[in-house]
């Protein structure tokens, strides 16, 4: 691994995960690119997890997409496929995890940034932040998949704007989009901001955290009678869980203490 991705495991397995190069707005260069995916693909196996957390290191930025120095020594488009293969895949699988991922946003998250900020479940932000597709002025468009999950996010018209003009979003802008998780952080408060949240989900039963976000993301991978039939499928078997049971049980016992 590279201390230029940070690995923290929180209270109640909630894991946070840091873009850590601050002194380039936390651009990722290629190590940083594979250590991600080899983190992210280990995470896929951790029984545990309860919610992931991406931030990036310092007050100034979440993360600036792919170091532009880096890869201007690597011009072609065979190099251009291996990097957005690398990143693309990497974020789905991300966005495939069964728990929650909040993407804890100080600052800019411009380009890749961006469209690592909305393959998370959830985005946290703090009032400096400031979120731009702004590829077109780099000669390209999105290639880690963030075009699609724009376009999904806030329509075709808005999507072919922001990505048409390049636009940069203010925390105001981005709640009119419903781009973001309430509240607002105060400046460089995102990640206690989205820990708390994550503190919260963490604190519901395992099975559920993981079958409302099975239950979602079936509704965005498939038809609508598919995607009914998987929640009626998810559940059953919480019925029968030890966590309806508690609950239900401590619900009757309050009942008969207030008669």
């Amino acid at each position: 691994m590279t201390d230029t991705l940070l690995f923290d495991r929180r209270d109640r397995d909630v894991v946070v995960i840091t873009f850590n190069r601050p002194d380039a707005r936390n651009a990722l260069d290629l190590a940083t690119m594979r250590a991600f995916a080899d983190r992210i693909a280990a995470l896929a196996n951790a029984d545990t997890l309860r919610a992931l957390i991406l931030t990036g290191a310092g007050d100034a930025a979440f993360c600036a997409g792919a170091d532009l120095v880096e890869m201007s020594a690597r011009p072609t488009a065979d190099d251009a496929a291996h990097m957005i293969a690398l990143m693309g895949d990497a974020l789905v699988k991300m966005e495939n995890l069964p728990v929650p991922v909040i993407a804890a946003i100080n600052g800019y998250a411009l380009g890749g940034g961006a469209e690592v900020a909305l393959a998370c479940d959830l985005r946290v932000v703090d009032h400096d932040v400031r979120l731009g597709f702004v590829q077109a002025q780099r000669g390209v468009i999105p290639g880690w998949g963030g075009g699609q999950r724009l376009l999904r996010a806030v329509g075709y018209g808005t999507a072919f704007e922001l990505l048409y003009t390049a636009r940069v979003l203010d925390a105001d802008a981005l709640a009119h989009l419903r781009l973001i998780t309430p509240p607002i952080a105060p400046a460089g408060h995102a990640l206690d901001t989205a820990l708390s949240l994550a503190q919260h989900i963490a604190a519901l039963d395992l099975h559920v955290i993981r079958a409302m976000k099975a239950m979602l993301r079936a509704g965005l991978q498939h038809d609508y009678q598919t995607a009914l039939q998987m929640e009626r499928d998810l559940f059953p078997p919480l019925w029968a869980g030890e966590a309806r049971i508690a609950s239900t049980q401590a619900f009757l016992n309050k009942g008969k203490t207030n008669r």
